[in-house]
C-alpha cells in the first residue's frame, strides 16, 4: 500500500514539475505579447493611431493608446497608472515627469513640432490677421473663444502666451471657454458651440468641420515641441521597439501627413 502511495506521489510530483517547466517556458512569450501602453497628448490621435496600426501590421504587436491633456497624463503616471511611454505636447509636462523620476531620461526624444492656429466653423468665410489691432472680441460676437485650460493644457498655455504677446489677452480673458484638452476645444468649434477656437494646425487638419482663419506668428509663443520617453515603471520589452518605430521613416510620414514637423532630437545630456 505504501509503495502504491509512493508511486502516485512520484507521478504527481512529475506532473507538477512538468507543468512548472511549461509555465516558465511560456512566461517570456506572455510578456512579449503584452500590449505597449502609451499615454499621449490628445492632439496626436490621428497620426499616432495610424503609426500604431502600421507597427501592428509589421510586427504583430499592439500599442494601446490613452489620449488626454498632457497635464492629466503626467499626473496619472505620477499616481501609478501603468504606462510604458509618455508622449507630451509640451516640454514642461515632460520636465515635470522627469523631476518626479517617472521617465527614463536616456530614452527622451523631442520628436515633433506643431503650429498654433485660430479656427472657425467651416461655413465661416472670414479670415483674420492676428496682431495688436485685431478685433478678436468683435469676431466672437456673443460667443466665447474655445481653448485648453490656460494654466495647464499645453495648447491653452501656448494660446495664452500668444494672446499676451499680441496684446489681445486682456480684451478676451473674460470671454474664454476653457476645456480639458485641445480636441475638446476643436469639438466646440466644429459643433458651432463656439465661434472661434485656438488649436494646433494638426487638429484643424483632422476635422473638415472647421477651417483655419489665422495662424499665430511663431514668435508669439514658445516653440511647440512634443517629447516622448519610456517610463521608469515600464517592464514591457516591446516599448523600446515601438519608440524606435515612431522615429522611423515609416512612422514619420503619418505625422507629416497630419501637419506635424519632424524634430527627432535627443535631449541634451540624455
Amino acid at each position: 500500500m505504501k509503495r502504491a502511495f509512493d508511486t502516485g506521489t512520484g507521478f504527481l510530483r512529475s506532473v507538477l514539475i512538468a507543468a512548472a517547466v511549461l509555465l516558465s517556458a511560456s512566461l517570456p512569450m506572455v510578456a512579449q505579447e503584452r500590449s505597449v501602453v502609451v499615454f499621449a497628448a490628445a492632439s496626436l490621435k490621428n497620426s499616432l493611431d495610424n503609426a500604431a496600426g502600421a507597427w501592428q501590421r509589421e510586427t504583430g504587436k499592439k500599442a494601446v493608446i490613452s489620449y488626454a491633456g498632457s497635464n492629466v497624463l503626467a499626473k496619472q503616471i505620477e499616481a501609478g497608472a501603468p504606462a510604458d511611454l509618455f508622449f507630451s505636447a509640451d516640454l514642461d509636462w515632460m520636465d515635470y515627469a522627469a523631476s518626479k523620476n517617472l521617465i527614463e531620461p536616456r530614452s527622451r526624444i523631442t520628436l515633433l513640432g506643431n503650429a498654433l492656429v485660430l479656427v472657425a466653423p467651416k461655413d465661416d468665410a472670414r479670415d483674420l490677421t492676428l496682431g495688436p489691432n485685431a478685433d478678436l472680441v468683435g469676431a466672437l460676437k456673443d460667443g466665447r473663444l474655445a481653448m485648453g485650460q490656460v494654466e495647464a493644457v499645453p495648447a491653452g498655455k501656448y494660446g495664452k502666451a500668444a494672446l499676451e504677446k499680441l496684446g489681445l489677452w486682456d480684451s478676451v480673458k473674460d470671454r474664454i471657454a476653457q476645456v480639458d484638452n485641445v480636441r475638446a476645444a476643436l469639438v466646440l468649434v466644429a459643433r458651432g458651440e463656439a465661434p472661434l477656437g485656438i488649436v494646433y494646425r494638426t487638429d484643424a487638419a483632422s476635422d473638415p468641420s472647421v477651417r483655419i482663419v489665422a495662424t499665430f506668428p511663431e514668435g508669439s509663443h514658445p516653440p511647440i515641441a512634443y517629447p516622448i520617453a519610456l517610463t521608469k515603471a515600464s517592464t514591457n520589452p516591446d516599448a523600446r521597439g515601438f519608440l524606435d518605430f515612431l522615429r522611423s521613416a515609416k512612422a514619420k510620414r503619418f505625422f507629416e501627413q497630419q501637419g506635424f514637423s519632424i524634430i527627432d532630437k535627443p535631449v541634451s545630456g540624455s
